[in-house]
């Protein structure tokens, strides 16, 4: 349904900081009143502080959090350092370590948490998804299922964890891929009819776009199925199947019915897509009855995701280590991370 970008994303952050965490809007009150009074005291020491998560999981954010350090740190007597995007991390494990003047980045100590924090956890529930598919594609449909403010981040993080694209055009920008969609219930519903519906989608999209056709609007989903791809031929790439809950969802039992009936029609190119409350578990639950699903769309369980919980701790002044009581003083070795500033 998608390709990735050949290049990638862009050598230069694609991500825009916003400017109410730039002012520190979005930080802690304490780190505020932190600065002040070192500030009034004269102190701005050089500390070093390491961040990791309460849970394993797949690290993600680390982009992001980069493009928010190279605009506040001094452009000498800086060292950050890190795990790269997508690796699995452990709990407890350093994932970033900033060495710098506090007074530079102490105040967006929240945001950096926050940052790992959400991008790791909707990233380890797409590789979730991805894992269960065991290798049948998943694409994230989770933007409806959040706030549009972090829609963009929320998929890229999506498809660093492991899905092979997105329904935001802004996560797709950020990821380097091509955004992924079928055709709504909306429009079929609106023309009033599936065949004119696909039909006014073919005439109306560049070729580029795939033709893809949702099939349970009106009529028995295998019926439809059969119909739009008498409709278009080969130029249909999938029908995709969203049964609601109130009429039993879509099942192992009529995704096999659909593929035979395509395949005995001669459609055998034709894609049957699946989506409708996907989770793992109902991913494994296909996988196991073998269930011919090409791709799957997975929303809410990605969207939904708890965050993977950041801890950021000062574990060295001026190169003295330290500790709150409970923790190690002094710099924590890991050689799994890379120098990224």
């Amino acid at each position: 349904m998608t390709t990735r970008d050949p290049g990638g994303p862009s050598s230069r952050s694609p991500f825009e900081i916003d400017r109410s965490l730039m002012v520190g809007d979005t930080a802690d009150i304490y780190l505020h009143r932190t600065l002040t009074i070192l500030r009034n005291e004269g102190a701005n020491p050089e500390v070093t502080m390491e961040f990791y998560p309460a849970t394993n999981g797949i690290f993600c954010g680390i982009t992001e959090v980069k493009s928010l350090l190279a605009q506040i740190l001094p452009e000498t007597g800086r060292e950050v350092w890190a795990l790269e995007e997508g690796v699995p991390v452990v709990s407890g494990e350093i994932a970033v370590r900033i060495r710098a003047p506090y007074a530079s980045f102490g105040l967006y100590e929240t945001a950096i948490c926050g940052t790992l924090a959400s991008c790791t956890g909707w990233s380890t529930a797409a590789h979730n998804c991805a894992d269960a598919a065991g290798g049948i594609p998943i694409v994230a449909l989770g933007a409806r299922h959040i706030h549009p403010s972090v829609v963009g981040v929320m998929d890229y993080s999506a498809v660093v964890g492991g899905a092979v694209s997105c329904s935001s055009i802004l996560g797709a920008r950020l990821a380097g891929v091509t955004p992924s969609g079928t055709m709504p219930h909306a429009l079929v519903l609106i023309i009033g009819d599936t065949i004119r519906s696909v039909e006014a989608f073919d005439r109306h999209m560049p070729p580029e776009v795939p033709r893809v056709a949702v099939v349970d609007t009106f009529k028995d989903e295998a019926e439809e199925a059969l119909e739009v791809s008498r409709a278009l031929r080969d130029k249909l790439r999938g029908v995709r199947l969203d049964t609601p809950k109130e009429r039993g969802g879509v099942t192992s039992d009529l995704v096999k019915e659909v593929r035979a009936r395509l395949d005995q029609a001669g459609f055998t190119y034709v894609d049957v897509i699946v989506t409708g409350g996907m989770t793992p578990e109902r991913i494994e639950g296909f996988v196991r009855a073998k269930a011919p699903v090409d791709v799957f769309g997975v929303g809410h369980y990605i969207a939904a995701a708890s965050p993977n919980a950041f801890t950021g701790d000062i574990r060295a002044i001026e190169g003295r280590p330290v500790a709150k009581r409970g923790r190690i003083p002094g710099r924590t070795d890991n050689p799994r991370l890379t120098r990224v500033l």
